[in-house]
């Protein structure tokens, strides 16, 4: 069976509007590796393509444009998948990026138990590539790595009496 015919009527029925949209993201994200973001009208195409062949829910959109949008303020969805890059373009959400307050506590990707199977890897990879990405984030930061330096200048005295002595002569 091809995998743009996973999401069947009995998935229809199931799936929330918003994992459909958090799916087709993230495969898009794997398919295109070097891409950062997405227009939302490619993240409705993918989502079509994996319903294969059903009619799209008209929730899909909607839900790529504002429910689903981190950074936006929730109207009336709440869930912080997708973060607005720009207008029109959208990428997964990341731990870390910040959110409108109103999307605290959110669902940020979908329940194991609440999606095929068959989709299960892709919550997989995204542990691995997220993960990744926060190991990255977390190495020091070479400006923030300068703090200190240099603080042997003034080791024999105090940091105001070293500023005092410089200004000595100073009209």
């Amino acid at each position: 069976m091809r995998r743009a015919q996973l999401l069947n009527l009995r998935h229809q029925r199931t799936l929330k509007v918003a994992d459909e949209v958090w799916i087709a993201t993230a495969l898009l994200h794997r398919e295109n590796p070097t891409r950062s973001d997405f227009e939302v009208r490619e993240i409705v195409a993918r989502a079509a393509t994996e319903a294969g062949g059903r009619n799209l829910r008209p929730g899909v959109r909607v839900h790529a444009l504002l429910h689903c949008v981190a950074n936006r303020p929730a109207n009336p969805g709440r869930y912080r998948m997708l973060y607005a890059t720009g207008r029109l373009t959208r990428r997964l959400y990341r731990p870390g990026d910040p959110y409108h307050p109103s999307r605290e506590g959110s669902k940020t990707i979908p329940r194991r138990e609440e999606i095929p199977a068959d989709y299960h890897e892709l919550l997989d990879w995204y542990e691995r590539e997220i993960g990744k990405m926060r190991r990255e984030e977390t190495q020091e930061d070479p400006i923030l790595g300068l703090r200190g330096l240099g603080k042997e200048v003034w080791a024999d005295e105090h940091p105001d009496a070293y500023v005092q002595r410089l200004r000595e002569g100073w009209e």
